[in-house]
C-alpha cells in the first residue's frame, strides 16, 4: 500500500489541566522536514514530539500547531500585581490631589493583571502531549492512505499505457530490424555499381552494423523496470516508496531514451514519445508518494 504525503489530521485530549488540540500537516517533501509551533504551556515537549514524528512519518513536510484551553475557563488575578497597580494610583492621587475613586474594572484591565484560558502552568506530562500527538497522526495516516490508495489506482492505469507502447515497440522492432538490414544490403550493392563484392564479408558487416540498432535489450530492461513499479504499487506493507519508485521513473526513461535514439523508424520514434509523456506524468504524481 502506497501513501500519500499529502494530508491533515487533528485531535483534541487532556493534558494536566488543559485540553490541547494538534493539528498535523503534510506536503512533500524529498526528505523528513518537521516544522513544529507549540504554545509556551508545550514547548518544553518540542524534543518529543519531533522524535514521535520521526517515527510515524518517513517522508515530507510535517507542520504541528497545538492550542491550549483551561477545561474548566477559570480567570487568575494576580493580587500582587493588582496591589501593585493600587499603590501606585494611590500615590498619584495624593501627589496631584486627584479624586479618590478607583475603577475596578480599570485596573482588571492593566497589563498582566487577570490571565484566563490558555495560562502557561497546566501541568502535564510529555507522554499526554505525545498521546494527542498520536491520535492526530492517526487521522493524518488515514487521509495519507486513503489518497495513496486513489494514486496508486491512477498510476496503475498510466504504467498499463506505458506497458502497451513497450509492446507495441516489442512488436516492431524485428520487422524494423530485418527492413534495415536490407536497406543496408541495397546501399552497399548500390555503391559497388555491379563490382564483384564478397558476399560472406557484405553480411558480416550488415549484421554488425544491425546489431548496433538491435534494441531487444533495451526492450527486456524496459519490461523488468515496468514490473517492478507495478509489484512496487502492489506491496500490502505500508512503508516508503516514493524514493524507489522515482529510481524505477528514471530507469525507464533512460531506456525509452536509448530506444529512440537506434530506432531509425517512425512507428517506434512515436511510441517513445509516448511512452516519454507518459512517464513524465507518472513522474508529477510519484512525487507526492512518501
Amino acid at each position: 500500500m502506497i501513501r500519500s504525503m499529502t494530508g491533515y489530521g487533528t485531535a483534541t485530549g487532556k493534558v494536566g489541566s488543559g485540553a490541547v488540540t494538534i493539528d498535523v500537516r503534510t506536503v512533500n517533501h524529498r526528505f523528513l522536514n518537521p516544522s513544529i509551533k507549540l504554545p509556551s504551556a508545550l514547548a518544553q515537549w518540542e524534543g518529543e514530539v519531533r522524535e514521535h514524528l520521526r517515527r510515524r512519518i518517513g517522508r515530507g513536510h510535517v507542520t504541528v500547531s497545538a492550542r491550549v484551553e483551561l477545561q474548566n475557563d477559570s480567570v487568575v488575578v494576580d493580587e500582587a500585581r493588582f496591589a501593585a497597580y493600587v499603590r501606585q494610583i494611590r500615590e498619584l492621587q495624593r501627589n496631584f490631589e486627584l479624586s479618590e475613586a478607583l475603577d475596578v474594572a480599570t485596573l482588571l484591565r492593566l497589563p498582566n493583571v487577570m490571565a484566563s484560558g490558555t495560562g502557561d502552568a497546566i501541568g502535564g506530562t510529555a507522554a499526554e502531549c505525545v498521546t494527542v500527538l498520536d491520535s492526530a497522526l492517526d487521522a493524518l495516516m488515514l487521509m495519507r492512505d486513503s489518497e495513496g490508495t486513489r494514486l496508486a489506482e491512477l498510476l496503475r492505469q498510466r504504467l498499463a499505457t506505458v506497458s502497451a507502447g513497450g509492446e507495441r515497440i516489442a512488436l516492431r522492432a524485428p520487422v524494423r530490424l530485418s527492413e534495415e538490414r536490407e536497406r543496408m544490403r541495397l546501399r552497399v550493392t548500390d555503391v559497388m555499381n555491379g563490382v564483384d563484392v564478397d558476399q560472406g564479408r557484405l553480411a558480416q558487416e550488415i549484421t554488425i552494423l544491425a546489431d548496433r540498432l538491435d534494441v531487444s535489450e533495451e526492450i527486456d530492461r524496459f519490461r523488468a523496470h515496468v514490473a517492478a513499479f507495478d509489484e512496487t504499487l502492489q506491496r500490502s506493507v505500508s512503508e516508503p516508496v516514493g524514493k524507489r519508485l522515482g529510481f524505477l521513473l528514471q530507469e525507464m526513461l533512460r531506456e525509452a531514451n536509448t530506444t529512440g535514439s537506434k530506432a531509425r523508424d517512425t512507428a517506434m520514434l512515436h511510441e517513445v514519445v509516448a511512452i516519454k509523456e507518459e512517464l513524465e506524468r507518472i513522474a508529477e504524481q510519484v512525487e507526492n508518494i512518501e
